[in-house]
């Protein structure tokens, strides 16, 4: 039989499972990328404008370290240097779920071995979810040049490629690390720390250089795509590193699967004690979310430490443009432009912080369908009890992690803690709701718990974007963050804060009662 039967039946069948999550992923990132053509062109609608803003661009180290360096001041170069390195991280993202999701989470549920029962060759899990990951990265490829031709095909084309290039790259870098460890949440952090890793050698390297050409940047995959040089004299070369990784990558991939076992794994996993140490559910839930907890914490601090540095250059983006300072007191809030861009960084951050808290909140779902959840619930140990341990980490992990956020700003900033810390935790009601909607889908309606995922992802996309293109204040209400006080500088208005506090602790309450009177899935 050959290595690759069964390749066919195996990516319909991924294609078939993530029929919802793969054309999101798509339109998300590759719409992005293409709307900042009409956001860039109304901010900055002539020549001299985006002129300027390129040069300014250019002498600030923190917003090279953010974005890139500008290479070119046409339309179509300040898009590729705005949401270029952006939409190449998210569809790095969405590749690396893509592969770990039909590889290595299909292995430790045990549907693998059963579906390699039939005719299944050794390599057609493997190359069914590479496959599933290139159909994602070609139809982001072909919205971008497609949504930029008029910009120029060819800079369309490369942008386009550069940004599909680099998620295939971390496609296979997810295919390695699903070869390397024993279970798909491993897997999953290996290949973000890994993106990560590129993600700051490109950061360290832009800073340092205003050209770019840095070694450290030379290091990094997203490094890569910005030297492309999209619609700046396209450097063609460039896309051949890409696609020198791409292939060296699969076939270390292929070369690791073929000489193991399914759910075997080529990094041991360390025995435990003799006797166990985890005496209740709460400590159980800790032990199963602190390395999670622990790198969130760790990037939010980072983070608030990097936009902390960039508040004094707020000026230098807005410069006398004012449908940019619009757009500012928008996410902001204030006309004040430093406030308003405290505002925007700490609602951003509240935005992200909503991705991790619903994570944590929809990890004991996870455990009830892998059926760890079973066992443990067989002992005098009640459903709310069990699911309480992980629900304490999710809503204080939330808060956790927005202070430390806010402490960064603070610092970076060198302003008073009180009143950034605030801006930054004012976010936690809205937090907190998007947490209880996880609760309450995963207690009551079991099938759906992942919608929680696509409610806060159109919440990151109408605060990120929204203002932006100037969406209507109905639509940007549609998040629960449209309805916080836009601090510092705003007036607090505590009555939606309250309001979505309530809101939170319902949905929650309301979630364990369907948790308690449901049966378990599996």
């Amino acid at each position: 039989m050959s290595a690759l039967a069964g390749t066919g039946a195996l990516t319909r069948l991924a294609l078939r499972r993530d029929r919802l999550t793969i054309p999101v992923w798509a339109l998300v990132t590759g719409g992005l990328v293409v709307s900042g053509a009409g956001s860039l062109e109304g901010l900055y609608g002539t020549a001299a404008e985006r002129s300027a803003l390129a040069a300014s661009m250019t002498a600030n180290s923190s917003m090279r370290a953010l974005y890139g360096p500008v290479f070119g001041d046409s339309l179509g170069g300040l898009v590729a240097w705005r949401f270029g390195t952006f939409g190449a991280v998210l569809a790095a993202v969405a590749s690396l779920i893509v592969v770990v999701r039909h590889t290595r989470e299909e292995e430790e549920t045990g549907r693998q071995e059963m579906l390699s029962a039939g005719a299944v060759g050794r390599r057609a899990p493997l190359t069914a979810a590479l496959l599933a990951a290139l159909v994602v990265n070609a139809a982001v490829a072909l919205l971008v040049t497609a949504g930029l031709a008029g910009q120029g095909a060819a800079g369309a084309l490369a942008l386009g490629l550069a940004i599909g290039g680099t998620g295939m790259v971390f496609a296979t870098a997810a295919a390695l690390t699903a070869q390397l460890t024993e279970s798909a949440r491993l897997a999953k952090g290996l290949a973000s720390a890994v993106l990560g890793l590129a993600f700051v050698l490109r950061a360290a390297g832009d800073a340092g250089t205003a050209d770019g050409d840095s070694v450290l940047t030379w290091l990094s995959p997203i490094g890569w795509a910005e030297h492309v040089r999209a619609f700046t004299g396209e450097r063609w070369w460039v896309l051949l590193l890409i696609a020198g990784a791409v292939l060296v990558q699969t076939a270390a991939a292929y070369a690791l699967t073929a000489r193991r076992d399914i759910g075997a794994s080529f990094l041991a996993t360390r025995p435990g004690p003799a006797e166990g140490r985890l005496a209740t559910a709460g400590a159980l839930a800790w032990r199963l979310q602190r390395g999670s907890l622990l790198g969130w914490s760790l990037g939010f601090l980072l983070g608030g430490l990097v936009f902390g540095g960039m508040v004094e250059g707020a000026a230098d983006i807005v410069g006398d443009n004012e449908r940019a300072r619009e757009i500012f007191e928008r996410m902001g809030g204030q006309t004040a432009l430093t406030d308003a861009f405290l505002a925007t960084m700490a609602s951003l951050f509240g935005m992200v912080a909503a991705l991790y808290a619903v994570g944590s909140a929809l990890r004991p779902h996870g455990e009830e369908t892998s059926g760890r959840a079973e066992p443990l619930l067989a002992h005098p140990l009640g459903r709310v009890r069990w699911a309480a341990g992980h629900l304490v980490i999710a809503f204080g992990g939330a808060a956790l992690i927005l202070a430390l956020a806010g402490l960064g700003l603070a610092l970076s900033y060198g302003q008073d803690l009180g009143p950034v810390l605030g801006a930054v935790l004012v976010q936690l009601p809205a937090v907190w709701t998007l947490t209880g909607l996880a609760v309450l889908l995963w207690g009551a309606v079991p099938k759906a718990a992942t919608a929680a995922w696509g409610v806060a992802g159109l919440c990151l996309v109408l605060g990120w974007i929204g203002p932006a293109l100037d969406l209507p204040r109905a639509v940007l209400d549609l998040s629960p963050f449209g309805h916080l006080p836009k601090l510092p500088g705003a007036e607090a208005a505590w009555t939606p804060v309250l309001a979505l506090t309530v809101l939170a602790a319902v949905l929650t309450a309301a979630g364990l009662a369907g948790l308690r009177r449901r049966d378990l899935t599996g």
